[in-house]
Order: C-alpha cells, then sequence, then structure tokens
C-alpha cells in the first residue's frame, strides 16, 4: 500500500499496470547491420579458417553427426552473428552449444591447436560489440549451461553454472528469502556469466557493490583447455592470489567462466520506492546528498531520468508517468528490516527535499506491483530509445559535479543529425547512459561523436566503460581511461593465459599497431 504520510505538499498518485515486453521488442525488426569489417574497419587475425572437417570433430564432440548442438544453417546462426544493439555483425559460420565444463574443455584445447577463433557468448545482450564475432569466429554458446547447482541458505551463496539467465536465478535465491546483488534491465534474457565477464553493474551497485566483491569463486577454462577451479563459498579466502578477479571483467578475452559462486545477501522485508520530479540537474545532484545523509544505510537505489528519456519510455511503451512532466525525475529505492523506521526516514528524507525546494512531486510506495510499474519506466527506456531506428549507446562514469554537461555539449554538437539526445542512469555510483538516437547509421555522425564523447570523458578524467566493458567498440579508446604500462600488463596476461590469441580476439585490447591482430 502507498505510504500515506505527513508529506503536506507531496501528491502520491496510483500507478497503473505496466506489461513485461520482450527485451527485443524494440530491435527485433530493424534492420541488419552493415558487416563489422566494412563499417568499423579491422584487419582479420591470421587464424585458420573453418572446415568441414572441424564441423565433424565438433558434432563428435557434442553428442554424433545428428546433434542438435552444433549450428551451421546460414537462419540458425545469423542471430549469434548480431548484436542486441544491432551495430555490429560478424559472419561466423557455426554455433557449439555445450552442456558440461569438460565439453567447453574439449571444444577450446582443440580449437587452440587448429588455431581457430572462438568468440564466448551469453545472453547476447551486451552493449559494446564483445559478444558476436567480429569476422569468421566460432561462436561457443553458454545457452545450455544453465543448471543452479546448489543454493545455500546459511552461508548466502548460490553456485550456479555460467548461462543461468539472471531473471531465473533472481526468482530461485528470492523464494530462499535470498536477494541477487545484481539486477539489470536485461535480466528476462541475460546471463550471470556474461555478467561477470563483462563486470556488470546494474541498479543495486550502490547497495551492494560490484561484482568483484560479490563474486567469491569461478571456474573456468583456458584457451588451451586447461580448467582452473577458482570456487570458493567463502567471503574470506586469503590465499595467494586471487586468480578469479582476472576473470572478472575479462570479456571473455582470458578464459571461459563455466560456473560461479555468488554471494546473496538476505532479501529486505522492508523496500520502498519514491519518483520524483525535480526542476535542474543541480536539484537532482544536492537531493541525491541529501539521500546519502538522511536514508544512510537504507538507501539501495538512486537513479536519474531525464524527460527526454521518459517521454521515449512512455511513448513507445504507450505508458503513463505517474507524475506531472518535469525536466528531471529520479527513482530512489529503500531497503530495510523494519518498515516503520524505513517509512519515518523517508518521510523525513522528503519532507526535507521538498521543504528546501528540491523536489516538486512524487509518488511514493511500498506495495510491489506498483513498485515493478515504477521501475518499468527506468528498465525500459533503454529498449525505447532504439525505436527510432539507430541508437548510439555510451556508458560512462563522470563526476557527479559534470554528470549532465556531456548531454548538453553532444546535443549542441550533432544539432539536427540525432532525433534525440539523452542522458539517465545511476546516479548513485556516478554511470550515465548517454544515448543518441538517430534514424539510421551514419559516418557523419559517428565521426561527429568518436572520439569526442571520450575525450570529453577523459578531460574530466572519468571512465570510457562503467559497467558496459570494452568489447569491439570502445577497444581503440581505451587509452583515454588506462595508460601505457597498465596496458603493457594487460597483453602479458593475455599471451600468457592465451598464447595463440584464440579467445575473443579483436576485443578490449587495442593493437599494439593499427595493422596487428592477435592470432600470428
Amino acid at each position: 500500500m502507498f505510504l500515506r504520510c505527513a508529506l503536506r505538499h507531496l501528491t502520491l498518485r496510483s500507478v497503473g499496470p505496466v506489461t513485461t515486453p520482450v527485451r527485443t521488442l524494440a530491435s527485433g525488426n530493424r534492420e541488419v547491420p552493415a558487416l563489422t569489417r566494412d563499417r568499423y574497419p579491422a584487419q582479420r587475425g591470421s587464424f585458420a579458417e573453418l572446415s568441414d572437417d572441424d564441423v565433424a570433430v565438433f558434432r563428435g564432440i557434442l553428442g554424433g553427426p545428428d546433434s542438435s548442438r552444433v549450428l551451421t544453417g546460414a537462419d540458425e546462426v545469423q542471430g549469434y552473428n548480431i548484436d542486441y544493439l544491432r551495430s555490429v555483425r560478424g559472419y561466423g559460420r557455426v554455433v557449439l552449444k555445450p552442456r558440461t565444463t569438460d565439453e567447453v574443455a574439449e571444444l577450446l584445447r582443440y580449437c587452440n591447436e587448429r588455431r581457430l577463433a572462438v568468440c564466448p557468448q551469453g545472453g547476447n545482450t551486451g552493449l559494446v560489440g564483445g559478444s558476436v564475432p567480429v569476422f569468421d569466429e566460432v561462436v561457443l554458446s553458454l545457452q545450455l549451461m544453465d543448471s543452479v547447482e546448489r543454493i545455500d541458505e546459511y552461508a548466502g551463496v548460490v553456485v550456479c553454472q555460467a548461462g543461468c539467465v539472471l531473471a531465473s536465478l533472481e526468482e530461485q535465491v528470492g523464494a530462499r528469502g535470498m536477494i541477487m546483488p545484481l539486477d539489470l534491465g536485461a535480466k528476462g534474457s541475460c546471463h550471470i556469466g556474461g555478467n561477470v565477464s563483462t563486470n556488470a553493474g546494474g541498479l543495486r551497485l550502490v547497495r551492494y557493490g560490484n561484482l568483484h566483491g560479490s563474486v567469491l569463486g569461478v571456474e573456468a577454462v583456458t584457451a588451451e583447455g586447461r580448467v582452473l577451479d577458482l570456487m570458493s563459498d567463502f567471503k574470506k579466502d586469503n590465499t595467494g592470489y586471487h586468480l578469479k578477479h582476472l576473470f572478472i571483467g575479462s570479456e571473455g578475452t582470458l578464459g571461459v567462466i563455466t560456473r560461479l559462486a555468488i554471494f546473496c545477501p538476505t532479501a529486505s522485508r522492508s523496500v520502498n520506492v519514491a519518483f520524483l520530479g525535480l526542476r535542474s540537474y543541480d536539484d537532482v545532484k544536492q537531493t541525491f546528498l541529501s539521500a546519502k545523509r538522511g536514508l544512510g544505510e537504507i538507501l539501495s537505489s538512486c537513479e536519474m531520468i531525464d524527460a527526454p528519456s521518459l517521454d521515449s519510455c512512455t511513448r513507445f511503451f504507450g505508458l503513463q508517468s505517474p507524475i506531472e512532466k518535469y525536466p528531471f525525475y529520479m527513482l530512489i529505492e529503500t531497503s530495510g528490516s523494519d518498515a516503520g523506521h524505513d517509512e519515518e526516514k523517508l518521510t523525513r528524507f522528503l519532507e526535507q527535499s521538498m521543504e528546501q525546494g528540491l523536489v516538486e512531486d512524487g509518488t511514493v510506495t511500498g506495495e510491489p506491483t506498483k513498485m515493478k510499474n515504477i521501475w518499468k519506466l527506468r528498465e525500459l527506456i533503454a529498449d525505447s530509445l532504439l525505436s527510432d531506428g539507430y541508437c548510439f549507446k555510451y556508458d560512462l562514469s563522470l563526476p557527479l559535479d559534470h554528470f549532465y554537461e556531456i548531454v548538453l555539449a553532444v546535443r549542441e554538437r550533432v544539432g539536427d543529425h540525432a532525433i534525440n539526445v539523452t542522458g539517465y542512469g545511476h546516479i548513485g555510483d556516478s554511470n550515465l547512459h548517454l544515448n543518441v538516437s538517430c534514424s539510421r547509421f551514419t559516418p557523419e555522425i559517428y565521426a561527429l561523436l568518436e572520439p569526442f564523447v571520450y575525450e570529453y570523458t577523459s578531460r574530466l578524467r572519468g571512465s570510457v566503460s562503467a559497467e558496459h566493458g570494452i568489447g569491439f567498440l570502445k577497444r581503440k579508446y581505451l587509452h583515454y581511461s588506462k595508460q601505457a604500462e597498465p596496458l603493457r600488463l594487460m597483453r602479458q596476461v593475455k599471451q600468457l593465459l592465451d598464447p595463440n590469441g584464440i579467445l575473443n580476439p579483436y576485443k578490449v585490447l587495442p593493437p599494439e599497431s593499427p595493422t596487428q591482430e592477435m592470432g600470428h
């Protein structure tokens, strides 16, 4: 039920029903993109080319000549070659679907011996071209590795295979009174292995931290087919180098994560959501500071949405905002164990924010269905922005004093080339999602945006990737956030674990020279 608090000026409105569309709704009918090699010039490494004999070996490993776990038909493999944003497209000829770690090891061992490049793939919801082939790489899909092996309520640990869908894990641990520390708009289709491989952040990071802290252990297979058992059920395991951290965020370039153990906190018994309207970004910034001070330990999410982002979402999905139109909105979630205590703190925070002239209007609820409906207004923005045809998406960490300035700068720079330039994201952890919507990809607007966006971010000492990884699309801009010596060490680690460079080539690390690629 709604919090009937003493909010003298805060209008508490009912929140209507919101359906849950499939994530590909806005993008499913869009045109097939140009091949990556044509849109973003890149040189193929000196890897072997797939042969019929190779396919026969794959079929032998995965169940015989009639195995349905080896896909080779053009229609069957096309979806695995195109990314979610439809910004990149490879032309891999085969998709492999192992069910066990041993099968992954045997497949990688063979590909390494043959010098066949491999592209590991989870739910293929990535935004930087990291989960699809650039050229003709073998696609290693983890879709069938979706077993939940164990949920330990005492330790708060779930052990599962890498192909488990995040929403399914959330449901299963929720039934045991726990919560996944990770929540994403793509949770209905993304895989936990892909989340860990990209070190995804999401909506709950302000409360639970990033995956380097939540992932207790991983099992990973190297390019040479070595299985590394780095599993652990303990938050405290101080035994030498923590090698698991090499694979968290490495985007499949150092090894393929096949299993993992992740810490799941006890679910909060008292959860409330506030959706607020504000006049300016300065008001957003000050309200966030007030939320940190006034809500303290119960603050679990703090999101910012600008008016064009919300307008796109409500228009495309036929939704209605629960409050009037404002230039900015904030979605604040609290999670605790004492409903009375939490409601009192939230009431005091909102009263003070309105008395200070920061918050103009809002709605507050603790009813699960209404909270879910409010969250959909934030979670469906990304899909709605694809409805114009094409969307350049930038995932940046920026100082909060300058958090929204880049949206205004880009809006002025691209002018009429764009249909929409919007900004929203996790203000609680300084992560902005900058979106530039247009009718189609053109070299002209691409040249206006890159490297301008990354140069602007670098001048503010921000990060060119906050939570989506580097993939293929950002690798040539990695130097804006990483100096030469760290990059050199990263290349040495790659050489040690993947000496032939077969794992997700053309991703994360830029070539040392414009014409050099791994695989020589």
